[in-house]
Order: C-alpha cells, then structure tokens, then sequence
C-alpha cells in the first residue's frame, strides 16, 4: 500500500510535524509514503520523493516544509487533471493527504468530489481561518510572534511616549489580531469583522494621554476598514492596501491619520512574513501531530472527502464542504474579551 502526501498554499510553522506524523504512522503498517513536492504541482508534475522514517528525522522544530509548497490550484488549468490522474496511476495510491489551507482544500474537494480522487485535508494556516476546527496549526506561532513584538514595542513606545501602530497578518479576519493584541496587551485592537471609526481610535488615544499614559499600542489587522461613515483612505490607498493577491498597508495610512489627527507621534510596524517563519511552539507541534496521525487513519478507514480538525480537545474529522463553504469569522466573544482592554 502507498499514499502520498502534499503541502500547498502559504507555508506555516507545523508543516514538517504534520509530514513527520504522517510517515511514522504509516510506516508502522508498513505502508509507504510519497512527498509530492511544491503542492499540487508536484503531483501533476510527478515531483515526488520517497519518504521515511530517516528523512523526517530532525524535522519537528523545523519551520517551512521539506516538501515545498505552491499556490498553483488544479482545478483552474484544464490541462492538468490528466496528469494528476496519470501520475495517481503510476503510483498506485491507496489515497492522498493534502495539507492546505481554504484554496488547497478547496481544490481537495472539488478533485474528491467531481473526480472521485480519494483525498483528505489537514488545516493549516496561521490565520485560523479554517471553519469546522477550532484551531489550524501554524496560528498559536503567529500569535507568540505578534505578542512577542508588541511586548518589546512597549518598552520603546513608553520611553518616547509614541503611539505604535502594529499590522499584523490574518487575510479577512482579526484572528491574529485579536489573540496576539489581547496577549500583548494592546490598547486598541482593529479588525476586519468591525470596521473602525479613526474618530473613536483617536478620541482613545488622546483621552489616554490626559490620563498620564502617553504611549499606546495599537494592533490593526491587515483587512480592517475604517467605517464607511468615517472613510480617511483614498481609491489608491484603498486599490493598493486590499489586493486581493496581496493584503497589506494600512498601518502606514492608519499611523499617519493618527498622528495628524492627535498630534501625538506614531510609528508604524508592519510584522509580515515573520509571523509565519521559524520553529514552531509546543501547541502547533502537537496539533500537527495529531492531525497527521487522524490523517493517515481517513484514509485507512476510506474517509473520503474529509479533514482532521480540533473540537474541544478531541481530533475529529469533518467533511471538507462544511471545512472550505465559508471563511471563519473571529468569535464575537473574543473580540469581547478585546474590547475591555481598550484605553
């Protein structure tokens, strides 16, 4: 028996415990393991490499993934699907383990369920975005990443007596934002699930200067809008910050309205990719790891069509529709929590 496994989309710390989890598992039925590399162009490619128990060795703290990984999407170029089956053939696979966030699982779907490829999905992503699991590896590592940075820009806004304006990674929702400006203790947190009014923001920030605070920290989600009623970004802001290939700049705009507006000065920093780089915490190991082991028994227990997933503290699996219908939105309740840290 063999399956193969790939990772596609953005990469996050977790993916090599994933992989590692995989092939231990499966080596202990004597089942082989191919790595198909770069995501799914590996397997349309035939890009493979044989995996065991000596290749995933030293691999759990590792960052990034020893398989590679892409965005390339099958089911947008017509020209692939022969391959893919051509080469799922030639391999002889009992099934395949896609390792992916929404666009890589979507693609999982589609492929099991127009194709009848049998496939299943483990989530990962750091922007946790994932619906049917609590939890996507690769989140609880952006998140120390952010609280770390905010930790540290404390310290050099209270001695200058700045406001630090921090844009942190997340797509279309606030949760990095949210976990990592509450952990950090931020003074205000903004989202894309709450359109923010930049009155409110600097009403806050001047009335913590009356009260002898003159620093602040302000978290901002790389999605987040200013309310419509109080719109300060212009079309090539807008045209520019909220591509959809590529989010990011509203920091920049944000820290100047803010300056302008409060006369208190503010610096901008903009995390980026660190926040899904290097060595992955205890938490993301772990999850991984049983997402791998859940993995490998879908497919020995022939559960097509579906994805491993956290509820509670128990792995379950879900089917992929309910996974990929629509993106997961930030709990309220977090966002409750958030809110009486404000000021």
């Amino acid at each position: 028996m063999r399956i193969g496994v790939l990772t596609g989309g953005g990469d996050c710390p977790g993916l090599n415990a994933a992989i590692r989890a995989i092939v231990r598992r499966a080596n202990a039925d004597q089942v082989d393991v191919l790595g198909f590399r770069n995501g799914w162009l590996g397997l349309a490619e035939n890009d493979f490499i044989e995996l065991n128990r000596g290749s995933v060795t030293g691999i759990l703290p590792r960052g990034g993934t020893i398989l590679g990984t892409s965005r390339y999407n099958p089911t947008k170029d017509p020209q692939c699907l022969p391959h893919l089956k051509e080469n799922w053939t030639r391999h002889d696979l009992a099934g395949l383990i896609v390792v992916g966030g929404e666009g890589s699982l979507s693609a999982a779907l589609e492929l099991w369920r127009d194709h009848q490829l049998q496939l299943v999905g483990i989530p990962k992503t750091i922007d946790n975005d994932i619906n049917g699991t609590d939890f996507t590896f690769g989140f609880d590592t952006a998140v120390s990443i952010v609280t770390d940075a905010v930790d540290r820009l404390h310290t050099t806004a209270e001695s200058h007596h700045r406001v630090m304006v921090v844009e942190v990674m997340g797509r279309h929702t606030g949760w990095i934002a949210a976990y990592g400006g509450i952990a950090g203790g931020a003074d205000a947190i903004l989202i894309p699930e709450h359109p923010f009014r930049i009155s409110r923001v600097c009403a806050l920030l001047e009335e913590r200067k009356k009260g002898g605070r003159a620093f602040s920290i302000v978290v901002v989600a790389e999605d987040a809008h200013p309310h419509p009623d109080e719109p300060f970004v212009n079309e090539d802001q807008s045209n520019a910050i909220y591509r959809h290939d590529r989010l990011g700049g509203i920091g920049e705009v944000l820290a100047r309205e803010i300056e302008r507006c409060t006369d208190i000065q503010t610096r901008v920093t903009k995390l980026g990719y660190v926040q899904r780089g290097g060595s992955p915490t205890a938490f993301d190991r772990i999850l991984a790891t049983r997402f791998g082991i859940k993995a490998y028994e879908m497919i020995r227990d022939g559960k097509w069509g579906e994805m491993a997933a956290i509820r509670g503290n128990k792995i379950i699996s879900v089917p992929l529709a309910e996974a990929v219908g629509e993106l997961k939105r930030l709990d309220e309740d977090i966002y409750r929590v958030a809110e009486v840290f404000f000021g």
